[in-house]
């Protein structure tokens, strides 16, 4: 776990990693809490396999803007380097934003892992290291430490550091994990999973008719009994507004006064069949778009699952 705080040696790292593949990155920030959050440190690992913490570098960059700079424009935005960040979003703050290319974000990675294939409590880095990588006792105290402050406790360089090798160990599982579940369409064996299907349908037709049956129950008896929050639900309501003119009204209105409705409508198919033959007469554009319905042959489940 190199600490650097020299800035040409700094440099010299930003050099080495121009040649890099893929790194796994992790920033600290201080004063996160202000209006004038300032970077600390930057945490970059090239090896995902070393768990030793010699491959990851903790860049001591608190006073040192040319050196970030420099980061951003040589790493950051080249599009040759995949960077590998959890919350890509909050990092990117303080390294170049939009600019960004080639990110890669654990966070949304495990986002789109289904819940039955990742059944954890909420994304935050230490529970996926924990969940899905089977680290023992992930501490996140440090996470709000001061990062300003120097010279920097142990305790902080050492949760620096290891934040990298949970990102790298959490990232090349959730890839795993992912390949797991999703195999190549082309290759799935349907038999199997018609059989898996067969196995939990009556499973989840019974916990689902329970699960909506028992939030009609919640909501009734919140409203009647004036509860808006419960540890599982909060209740609110909305009032939606349509607005209804008749037709010709509007076509009176376009008739007499300056009004640009030159604009494509959608035709019901009501409207089409009012208009009937009349439509021929009309400057007609098909959109047309093909969809796939999956539905159960079980004569008894009338639901299906559209996928455009």
């Amino acid at each position: 776990m190199p600490y650097v705080t020299s800035e040409s040696m700094i440099r010299s790292l930003i050099a080495e990693y121009t040649k890099a593949d893929t790194l796994w990155i992790d920033t600290e920030v201080a004063e996160y809490n202000t209006r004038n959050p300032r970077l600390s440190l930057i945490q970059v690992l090239d090896n995902p396999t070393d768990l030793s913490g010699d491959r990851t570098f903790i860049l001591d960059v608190l006073n040192q803007p040319h050196t970030v700079a420099e980061f951003i424009d040589k790493v950051v935005i080249d599009s040759k380097i995949e960077k590998i960040f959890h919350n890509a979003s909050y990092d990117l703050k303080f390294l170049g934003g939009k600019k960004a290319k080639n990110i890669t974000c654990t966070l949304e990675l495990a986002k789109q892992i289904p819940y039955y294939a990742l059944p954890v409590p909420n994304y935050q880095l230490k529970t996926l290291a924990e969940e899905l990588c089977n680290f023992q006792n992930v501490e996140k105290q440090e996470q709000k430490s001061d990062w300003g402050r120097r010279p920097l406790t142990e305790e902080q360089i050492d949760y620096a550091y290891l934040d990298c090798i949970y990102l790298a160990q959490v990232h090349l599982n959730l890839i795993e994990l992912n390949k797991e579940i999703n195999p190549e369409p082309a290759t799935e064996n349907i038999a199997v999973l018609n059989a898996r299907y067969a196995e939990i349908e009556e499973q989840w037709k019974v916990l689902n008719s329970e699960y909506e049956h028992l939030q009609e129950r919640i909501k009734k008896a919140m409203q009647l009994q004036n509860v808006s929050e419960t540890p599982y639900f909060k209740l609110s309501s909305y009032e939606r507004t349509t607005v209804k003119v008749a037709f010709m009204e509007l076509v009176q209105l376009v008739q007499n006064q300056d009004v640009d409705f030159d604009f494509p409508i959608t035709l019901t198919q009501k409207l089409q069949k009012d208009l009937g033959e009349n439509l021929e007469q009309l400057s007609v554009e098909f959109d047309k778009k093909t969809y796939w319905k999956l539905a159960s042959k079980n004569q008894d489940n009338d639901e299906g699952q559209d996928e455009e």
